[in-house]
């Protein structure tokens, strides 16, 4: 059997969805960003900069009404740290996983810091190689 081409509106990574579908995937991601931010008991400052908004965005983005929408950064930071919020829970248990993000550690990406502190100067490739750091621990990579 050969494989048929790719249809136009389905060529690149995010094409053929609508304005509608972006707006349910940001209520998603907000909804699933908020559980884990609340599980790891996160400020409000520092929920907001580790996703890259302001803190009145996340303050709008908690509320259950909010309808906006997540730069394409943004959703891959909410991707990204879902991901090691999963990948911390198959390899610690339920409570030091939801702790471990605020402990101070000696990994050669954190250098003593709190893991959130190292991805919150870092941005998204500092969120990236955290969770890589974490699924290798676990033999995940």
């Amino acid at each position: 059997m050969a494989l048929q081409p790719l249809n136009d509106a389905f060529s690149t990574p995010g094409a053929g969805l609508s304005a509608h579908d972006d707006d349910r995937v940001a209520a998603v991601a907000a909804k699933a960003y908020a559980r884990i931010v609340a599980a790891w008991k996160l400020n409000n400052r520092r929920a907001a900069d580790l996703i890259a908004v302001s803190p009145r965005t996340w303050a709008r983005m908690k509320s259950v009404e909010w309808s906006g929408r997540l730069n394409r950064d943004q959703l891959l930071r909410v991707s990204a740290i879902t991901g090691l919020y999963k990948a911390l829970h198959l390899y610690f248990s339920d409570a030091l996983a939801d702790r471990w993000i605020n402990l101070r550690n000696s990994g050669p990406a954190f250098a003593g810091r709190e893991p959130v502190e190292a991805m919150i100067e870092g941005g998204l490739p500092a969120i990236i190689e955290t969770r890589n750091y974490v699924d290798a621990l676990r033999g995940g990579a």
